[in-house]
């Protein structure tokens, strides 16, 4: 009896209450969020919000104010109000009918930072029934908020910047370097001994210097071989000018021998001849200005038989004598090839000459220098002693930039790129610039420049992670295209391809704690709690970072009160 009695009483105290001038508490059920929990969005939280007024809650003299506000712990954000009127308020706001009541939608958009990570959305409400100003109590409506796209400017997903002798730039340093030295000995027509006058000019001079040169230095240069290639020209006929040929390379070959013996040069001589040296006929003739040359190379490419090519040529009797004059004794040769490789300073040679005697390193080996740690702080020391010694090298600066970009210094790493840029505009240097304003959150600026990167490697991932930072994430998937990499893995999570984003982050060549953690992220996206409990213990265990980020990352909600994440976050 008491409880019949006590349930309509209820109820006739409810109506009393909204009828003398309150409007009365409205419950979270009437709100509705899209996204259900907040999520950040190119710098941004956007969220819809439907509300619904019952019926008979807005009185028709009812002006009611309401404000989204996003609270976190010692902080909140005011989103844009939106006023609702009863139907006999005179006003340009919207108007609720009060009998049957209605949904309507309304908008807002915070600027995120970071305090938001963990955080609340409530309704704010400022109500007048006519004159008078009745409360109504303020009312959380949804949870947010989720921060992954912003991993992107947290430096747990940093870019690749581009290094002025790593990537698109050819290094220039190289150990091993290949040279050549060339010389030839000439021969009268129908003969293949070596003459003495041959053996003195000034080509065959430098030619025995170097291979002296060679077999001193024991340490900066390595002999590899002489090849020894002779020819005949093609005139006379294949079977005497393969005998000639053969000869003059035999003849040659003895000399040589012999030179290296009286030298105490041991290397090996690699030694082959050409009957008739067609191919270098060709050459000549068409680099010549000798009469009808047209018609001489037309004989060439109709003919492939070498005595129709002869004969052809010798019917053409106004060019013939010029012929035997000046391109056929140029042919009559032998050409010696001396290979040789300038070996230069080791790894451990270049830093210990950094450490003791930067000044003996060159410009190219200052560069390399720096590729051989990953210590930020040598990196710099190197850098900047490359730009004391070399000023006007636009490497050094850029490379410079790299390691201030690495420490989050962008306005320092802006300085060092600007001043690589005033010395030559490369698209490297394009890349970084473009990388430090994304950094900054200037997307405008490093959509121009990535517009001057072309031919860089990095180039893809750049526009990707623009298009992240833009919440363009379906361009981004496109643009990161088969990359293996955090940043692809990321677009491919934030766009929803959750297989993909899978198989990708399987694929990173060196897995490191942002791809634990974005593993993670996948487990608790597609309801595998061993994949987020394992992959947080990755992740922790080589980034401590992790730890803090994770504790308040609305990603693992649903894992704040499971025994396992906390035991991993202790």
């Amino acid at each position: 009896m008491v409880k019949k009695f006590y349930l309509p009483l209820i109820a006739l105290l409810v109506v009393a209450m909204t009828s003398c001038g309150k409007l009365g508490e409205l419950s979270p059920e009437y709100f509705k969020t899209n996204p259900e929990v907040l999520e950040a969005v190119a710098g941004k939280v956007p969220v819809t919000i439907s509300a619904t007024f019952p019926e008979k809650y807005l009185k028709k003299k009812a002006v009611i104010e309401v404000t989204p506000v996003l609270k976190w712990n010692g902080g909140e954000a005011v989103g844009q109000s939106k006023t609702f009127q009863g139907e006999s308020v005179t006003g340009n706001d919207q108007s609720v009918p009060y009998k049957v009541g209605g949904t309507y939608t309304m908008k807002a958009v915070f600027d995120y930072v970071p305090e938001m990570a963990k955080s609340e959305l409530y309704l704010r409400f400022n109500a007048k029934v006519g004159k008078k100003t009745v409360d109504v109590p303020e009312v959380k409506i949804a949870d947010g908020v989720i921060a992954t796209s912003e991993l992107l400017n947290t430096n747990q997903v940093t870019p690749a910047i581009a290094s002025a002798n790593t990537s698109s730039s050819v290094d220039a340093y190289q150990r091993i370097v290949e040279q050549k030295q060339e010389a030839q000995i000439k021969f009268l027509i129908q003969q293949a001994n070596v003459r003495a006058s041959e053996l003195k000019t000034d080509e065959m001079k430098a030619f025995t210097d170097k291979i002296a040169d060679v077999k001193a230095d024991s340490t900066g240069k390595a002999m590899k071989n002489i090849e020894i290639a002779a020819y005949a020209s093609p005139d006379g006929g294949v079977k005497l000018n393969t005998t000639l040929s053969e000869n003059r390379k035999d003849n040659t070959v003895s000399y040589l021998n012999k030179e290296l013996k009286k030298a105490e040069v041991e290397t090996n001589v690699d030694a082959d001849y050409t009957a008739q040296d067609w191919d270098g006929f060709q050459k000549l003739v068409a680099a010549s200005d000798i009469q009808d040359k047209e018609q001489i190379l037309n004989v060439l490419s109709m003919y492939s038989d070498p005595e129709q090519r002869e004969e052809a040529i010798k019917n053409i009797s106004s060019v013939y004598k010029t012929l035997a004059d000046e391109i056929l004794p140029e042919l009559r040769r032998s050409r010696l090839t001396l290979n040789y490789e300038l070996i230069g300073r080791s790894d451990e040679e270049i830093n210990e000459a950094f450490d003791n005697n930067p000044e003996v390193l060159s410009l190219e080996e200052l560069l390399y220098a720096g590729k051989l740690t990953d210590d930020q702080a040598r990196k710099e020391a190197i850098y900047k002693e490359t730009i004391k010694r070399f000023p006007n090298d636009y490497r050094a600066y850029n490379n410079l930039g790299e390691v201030e970009y690495a420490k989050g210094n962008y306005d320092e790493a802006e300085k060092q790129l600007a001043k690589a840029a005033s010395l030559k505009d490369a698209p490297e240097v394009n890349l970084n610039r473009g990388l430090v304003a994304l950094a900054k959150g200037d997307n405008n600026a490093a959509q121009v420049y990535f517009g001057k990167a072309a031919g860089t490697e990095e180039l893809g991932e750049a526009r990707g992670n623009l298009a992240i930072a833009n919440g363009d994430y379906e361009q981004a998937v496109s643009n990161f295209g088969d990359a293996n990499t955090n940043s692809a893995a990321l677009a491919q999570i934030l766009n929803k391809d959750y297989s993909k984003a899978k198989n990708t982050l399987s694929k990173v060549e060196n897995p490191d704690a942002t791809t634990a953690y974005l593993t993670a992220i996948l487990g608790a996206r597609t309801n595998n709690s061993a994949m987020v409990i394992d992959n947080l213990k990755v992740a922790v265990s080589k980034d401590a970072a992790y730890k803090q980020y994770a504790a308040t990352d609305m990603e693992f909600a649903k894992y704040f009160n499971n025994a396992d994440f906390q035991a991993v976050l202790k």
